[in-house]
């Protein structure tokens, strides 16, 4: 079992590494990044260009802690954190950016995600 782990995580960093070859994030459209593990999910604003983080939100983030102790699945994490991304985006007088699932299929936490920040006003 353990090898087939090694190999769907080799074939994605694969289509990663080929989809961040056209996505740049930069001030102005700063690129939205998605991490998934087995229990969390991460998400962050860069600026490709400067090599900044501008913002970052994730399932263990101090501030979510009160919310996600309320709601069950992690699908609903995943909207919540999108949801705080997108408040943080705004903060910084953010509205476009560009989405990097980094190689996960478009479906469930991911999409989950990109839904909640679509929802608080982000546009990709």
């Amino acid at each position: 079992m353990a090898q087939r782990d090694g190999f769907k995580k080799s074939r994605r960093l694969r289509r990663h590494q080929h989809i961040r070859k056209h996505i740049r994030g930069s001030a102005e459209r700063p690129r939205l990044s998605v991490f998934r593990s087995h229990h969390h999910i991460y998400a962050q604003l860069i600026d490709d260009i400067n090599g900044v983080t501008l913002a970052a939100a994730s399932t263990l983030t101090p501030d979510l802690r009160d919310a996600l102790a309320k709601t069950g699945s992690k699908t609903e994490r995943a909207k919540l954190v999108g949801e705080h991304i997108a408040e943080l985006a705004q903060k910084s007088k953010i509205s476009k950016v560009v989405f990097d699932r980094a190689g996960y299929l478009y479906h469930g936490r991911i999409k989950a995600l990109a839904e909640g920040a679509r929802e608080k006003g982000l546009n990709f």
